[in-house]
């Protein structure tokens, strides 16, 4: 039988804002995956995030690895990196994605969620 939402405590339901504790502890989660996935990373990709803008969030269900890169060939080298970094992610989180945004804001970034990573084994 299915329960009324008035059957259920207070206590058991989602609040509606986060509170500033909530706020904290989403920041020091994705600061702490961000450090572990950068040191994951071997020296090329680290060379190459450290030319570009990038952040892990987790505004969304699942965490996005968000790479803003500053023009055209840094996001070329980035693309032919993204195996690398989904298989460092993947050994951080199970459920994950990787945005690559280019520095023309009128190109559709492109994403790879780390669950597709045997799609892309054959660009290694």
């Amino acid at each position: 039988m299915a329960r009324r939402e008035s059957e259920f405590d207070a206590d058991d339901k989602h609040p509606m804002q986060p509170t500033s504790a909530d706020i904290i502890l989403r920041q020091q989660l994705e600061y702490s995956i961000s450090r572990y996935f950068y040191e994951g990373c071997d020296r090329i990709v680290q060379n190459l995030l450290s030319h570009c803008r990038w952040y892990a969030t987790t505004h969304a269900s699942a965490l996005t690895l968000v790479i803003e890169c500053p023009d055209q060939f840094t996001n070329w080298q980035i693309l032919q990196q993204i195996v690398a970094m989904a298989n460092v992610l993947s050994g951080i989180v199970s459920s994950a994605k990787i945005r690559i945004c280019p520095p023309d804001t009128q190109t559709v970034p492109f994403e790879m969620r780390v669950d597709e990573l045997p799609v892309y084994r054959d660009w290694v």
